[in-house]
């Protein structure tokens, strides 16, 4: 992908919550994941707080699996 992610809007993007550790109230510890609408591998990841809003961080679908897989290995996790 040779455009800006970050010039592409995610007006309509479906985000779905990713939640862990802090279980309970407003400091909630999550995350949310999008597609980036009309792009067939580009994501946006945001904190799921309001203060979050328009700080989103964007990745190509490589970028994102390298991060996952990364992450992953560190942990000891599998797949």
């Amino acid at each position: 992908m040779s455009r800006d992610l970050y010039d592409l809007p995610i007006e309509g993007a479906d985000f779905t919550n990713f939640c862990g550790g802090n279980l309970s109230g407003e400091h909630e510890s999550c995350v949310e994941v999008a597609r980036i609408p009309g792009e067939a591998a580009a994501f946006a990841i945001r904190d799921s707080k309001p203060e979050g809003a328009g700080r989103e961080l964007r990745f190509t679908g490589a970028e994102l699996d390298e991060f996952v897989i990364g992450y992953a290995t560190r942990r000891g996790l599998k797949l």
